[in-house]
């Protein structure tokens, strides 16, 4: 979040017309084309990167302007913080025609490494990425590794490694893979010169240091990311970057280019007694350039584990302790795919790391990689892959669900590995309930991960209670929130901070109620059920949570969450529909129009997930259409009661529509008459329901869609069952009759009324005729082949037009 004079600032740049902007840009190059670039130009151009960087879309400015800033840029003796403006002004324009950045004239390592980030930004439109390349590697072979000028262009050469992979040749990545040997192996472990302090400094202030290690001890083997130290030479700052680009280098530069071996190649190289001799043999030798860097790769990453197990000083060094054991264990893994024999070399010290950390809820992150690593490495890794799965999808789920970050990485750990959990894909498919906390907490930005996970994690096995959980997720958001809120609230706070400064899940914040009833024992099994690590088999109704959390259905967690829902449900019933059998689907349509009444009451929830469910129950129907035969007693049960029809109009409107159109013997020979007439009985009194018009009855508002699909549905029923047809034509009269009196007008528009009318005439002139009743609203499998529909000889368009100049007549005839 930003503070309120930073979004008063980007508030009035975003509001800022074309107009403003120009006359703006008008004022910028009068300062550029001044010979002082003073304080003036910089403010300006800070003013100017801030209005075309607050939108989404590109601003356009004038070429003058456009043409100014690359100037500027070129200028030798320019300001650096004025090139630097120029340039991320310029990136912000791309990509664009209008740039026509020079690379060659360029001589300047700094305004190299700016020019070169426009050009990549721009897109590889003229083959900029490798001009780009070439033009850092000509920079390479002309300097000497500890040249100050390759400080600037390093991070430029890893970006395009990254982009464009095939713009080095084979000597160009060999100098490369040479110098980052140097870089990596063989910095200094002397502090940098300070600045000269002027009159008052003295030569004993100005000799440098050793550095040291993050426990302040002097460090006696070589440089690494984590040495520490007041100021660094140059030759450490390409250290550390080289280190930034080594894992891209290594995959870019293996023995099957960006490639790896396939993995039972690999599994037999690793398990080969010939692997375990090259791992104790390439010390004794002279090895080319390509793998001394991957030796010397292994033993940077080596000494990084190493210095991992120092007390840091700094928090900041603590947390750069963490975040580099996660690079080391990848470039271990990289390392490890591309020579088994560094496999063997590796495992005791990881296996060492793994057992460390586990332990430790401030390196949780470190156990994603070395989880990877066991992974990918199978039973060469001799490793209890279970025990470290069961760990990863127990413990961490629980205990970090409120970690953005981890979150975000654990659910793309998730994704990545799919291909390589085979015998371990039903610890993650039962470990649905684990990971749906991470989705509960983190709505907003773990949705599109989640609808691209789903589809693994769906087993007919564990579908219904997925579908539970899912329909549930908004009441485990505010279930989360109380049960952090008490984590916290253990600990006394020293002071107590304003309301608008406290945290989210502050205690404070929270409805007393809620908190209570989170305590109470007698609703512990609910909340523990909610809670459950692991899909259990089992669904509890949670109905009673619904009404004791309804205080925090308002919480702005609580809202994003019930937002995301009908996203995750139609990404779930795209994939059940996958491996459904017919069993499953009839629970599926069960569980659809019992939990239609038993929602969440966040605001917007019920009719966002009415929606969906409502399109997805006449999916099951397609998908297996005597589903209405078997599941008639519940369907009646479902139309018996008017309770709450309005809040769920769309999927009282798919089961009306449903049954008109699968409760026929085309559909399911089961199909009686005895059951039409039923179907009819319950409809047409659920049609008298919805339309009377009592001032003193308490019936919300039908919407005007439920009732002209009731009354085609008594129609389709009676055509089916002609005993039925003089009911259904009283009805529809009587309907017609309703729709033009004035209480009608009080309880549906104009619109409405006017649909109810039409639809009931149109009707009733069908039922007159009754083999072309049937024929229309209850065609044979033949008559709804595409060919019906195309050719105009054939018999339906031919039925639809007599059938049509039947209703017209009948409609010009009629009184009124």
């Amino acid at each position: 979040m930003f503070s309120a004079g930073a979004e008063s600032l980007l508030h009035q740049a975003r509001e800022i017309q074309d107009e403003e902007l120009k006359k703006f840009c008008s004022r910028i190059c009068k300062l550029l084309q001044a010979e002082d670039l003073g304080p003036d130009t910089l403010d300006s151009l800070q003013r100017l990167f801030l209005i075309i960087s607050a939108t989404k879309y590109s601003r356009r400015l004038e070429k003058t302007c456009v043409d100014l800033l690359q100037a500027t840029l070129g200028l030798p003796a320019c300001p650096e913080q004025l090139q630097v403006l120029c340039a991320a002004i310029l990136r912000e324009m791309s990509p664009s025609d209008s740039l026509s950045l020079a690379w060659d004239h360029t001589q300047n390592s700094r305004q190299l490494s700016l020019v070169a980030s426009v050009l990549l930004a721009q897109g590889d439109r003229n083959e900029e990425v490798r001009a780009v390349g070439q033009g850092v590697l000509r920079a390479l072979e002309s300097r000497q590794p500890e040249g100050p000028s390759l400080r600037h262009l390093l991070p430029v050469m890893a970006k395009v490694v990254v982009l464009s992979p095939g713009t080095l040749q084979e000597d160009q990545a060999t100098l490369l893979s040479k110098r980052l040997v140097d870089w990596l192996r063989y910095a200094s472990l002397q502090q940098g010169l300070p600045h000269s302090g002027g009159f008052f400094s003295t030569p004993r202030a100005r000799q440098p240091g050793p550095v040291t290690e993050v426990d302040g001890a002097v460090a006696t083997d070589f440089f690494t990311v984590l040495s520490s130290g007041h100021r660094f030479t140059d030759d450490q700052w390409l250290n550390v970057q080289a280190f930034s680009m080594l894992r891209a280098w290594l995959l870019h530069s293996g023995p099957e280019g960006p490639g790896t071996l396939d993995t039972d190649d690999r599994s037999e190289q690793e398990g080969s007694t010939l692997s375990v001799i090259s791992a104790t043999s390439s010390a004794g030798r002279l090895l080319p350039p390509r793998e001394r860097l991957r030796e010397v790769a292994f033993e940077y990453c080596q000494r990084l584990i190493e210095q991992s197990n120092r007390r840091a000083l700094r928090k900041g060094d603590s947390d750069l302790q963490k975040a580099c054991l996660v690079e080391a264990v990848l470039v271990l893994d990289v390392l490890c795919r591309q020579d088994p024999s560094f496999l063997y070399r590796s495992l005791s010290c990881l296996k060492a790391l793994h057992g460390r950390v586990r332990g430790d809820p401030a390196s949780v992150r470190v156990l994603l990689p070395l989880a990877h690593f066991f992974l990918s490495h199978g039973e060469a890794a001799a490793v209890d892959s279970e025990a470290v799965y069961q760990h990863l999808f127990t413990r961490i789920p629980v205990e970090q669900f409120h970690s953005p970050m981890l979150a975000f990485e654990f659910i793309q750990f998730c994704r990545d590995n799919l291909h390589l959990f085979s015998g371990h894909l039903s610890t993650l498919r039962l470990s649905f309930p684990n990971l749906f906390k991470f989705l509960a907490w983190n709505s907003p930005p773990l949705t599109s991960e989640f609808v691209a996970l789903l589809p693994a994690l769906v087993d007919a096995g564990t579908a219904l209670e997925m579908l539970h959980a899912l329909l549930d997720l908004p009441c485990l958001t505010a279930v989360l929130d109380l049960q952090l809120s008490l984590a916290l609230g253990v600990c006394p706070r020293r002071s107590a901070p304003a309301a608008s400064e406290r945290p989210l899940w502050d205690t404070s914040l929270r409805a007393p109620s809620c908190l209570e009833a989170f305590r109470d024992p007698q609703f512990q099994g609910l909340f523990q059920y909610l809670l459950r690590p692991k899909a259990s088999g089992a669904t509890e109704r949670l109905a009673p949570l619904h009404q004791l959390l309804q205080p925090m259905a308002g919480c702005a967690r609580v809202a994003q969450c019930a937002q995301a829902v009908p996203t995750l449900l139609q990404a779930f019933f795209s994939a059940v529909t996958q491996v459904a059998d017919g069993s499953l689907i009839n629970q599926l349509a069960l569980l659809l129009l019992g939990r239609s009444d038993s929602l969440y009451p966040a605001p917007g929830y019920a009719a966002g997930v009415h929606s969906v469910l409502s399109s997805q129950f006449l999916a099951l129907c397609t998908l297996k259409p005597s589903l209405v035969v078997e599941l008639a007693r519940d369907l009646l049960e479902f139309l018996g009661s008017v309770n709450g029809l309005c809040s769920r109009a769309s999927l009282v409107t798919s089961v009306v529509w449903a049954i008109g159109e699968y409760l026929s013997v085309t559909y399911d020979r089961r199909c009686t008459v005895e059951q039409i007439n039923k179907f009819f009985e319950a409809l047409e009194a659920l049609l008298f329901e919805v339309t009377q018009c009592r001032p003193s009855a308490a019936l919300p508002r039908c919407p005007p869609q439920v009732v002209t699909v009731l009354m085609t549905t008594l129609t389709k029923l009676a055509s089916r069952s002609q005993d039925l047809i003089p009911r259904a034509s009283l009805l529809l009269s009587k309907m017609r009759t309703l729709a033009h009196s004035p209480a009608t007008s009080s309880t549906h528009s104009e619109e409405g009324a006017e649909a109810i009318r039409t639809r009931a005439t149109e009707l009733l002139t069908l039922l007159k005729m009754p083999s072309v009743a049937q024929f229309v609203l209850t065609p044979s499998t033949e008559v709804c082949s595409p060919r019906y529909h195309r050719d105009a000889n054939t018999a339906l368009p031919l039925a639809l037009r007599t059938v049509s100049r039947l209703v017209e007549r009948e409609a010009g005839l009629m009184p009124g």
